[in-house]
């Protein structure tokens, strides 16, 4: 068998004596914070990497909840279903339209209810991972001030509260402000190939 040509050779990843440095100092402070983390960009599985994070801390017996800006209330998908078995808190606030919205006054009202909704459970201090589901689209789209948005985050999140945000367009500024963001680059998707969403895999 021939082997691999060196432009098809996988990258090896290598540490730095920065890197390792950096790792050990962190785990000789044991700073611990409720962290915020964006899962934006072009590509699928923000949303999908988003709820594996939610069962993880769910799994370690953590409160957590869901809330959906543009999924419609009545959506059933496999995660709202498995969230019904577990117990999950889970809100779809929306009505399933963005930039097509036949009423986008109507889209826009859901999605600033849907933030309200948000704020009171973030201040409430009874949870402890938060997911905001799309929460970018409502923010780049202007429907919601992203500074506002991070100036009552600074105030009232509680310190110890995870909160994922996901979406694509994630703003510059709550890119700055996150503690971890991850940009999601698409490379290749079956839809371009004509196959269509797939049940338990997409939705």
């Amino acid at each position: 068998m021939d082997r691999p040509s060196a432009s098809h050779t996988p990258a090896v990843p290598t540490t730095t004596p920065e890197a390792l440095a950096r790792r050990q100092a962190a785990r000789k402070q044991l700073v611990k914070k409720g962290l915020v983390l964006v899962n934006t960009g072009l590509g699928k599985g923000k949303t999908t990497a988003a709820f594996g994070v939610l069962f993880r801390a769910w799994g370690r017996g953590m409160r957590v909840c869901v809330i959906q800006f543009l999924k419609h209330q009545n959506g059933n998908w496999g995660e709202v279903r498995a969230a019904k078995k577990l117990g999950i808190e889970w809100l779809r606030m929306g009505d399933g339209f963005t930039w097509t919205s036949p009423d986008l006054d109507e889209t826009v009202a859901k999605a600033r209810h849907a933030w309200q909704q948000a704020q009171e459970r973030i201040a409430s201090g009874n949870y402890d991972l938060i997911v905001l589901d799309e929460f970018t689209y409502p923010l780049a789209y202007g429907w919601i001030p992203t500074d506002e948005v991070i100036a009552w985050l600074r105030e009232y999140k509680p310190p110890m509260l995870h909160l994922i945000i996901t979406g694509r367009y994630a703003p510059p500024a709550l890119v700055e402000f996150a503690d971890t963001v991850t940009d999601m680059t698409p490379v290749k998707h079956a839809f371009d190939a004509g196959i269509r969403a797939q049940p338990g895999i997409e939705f």
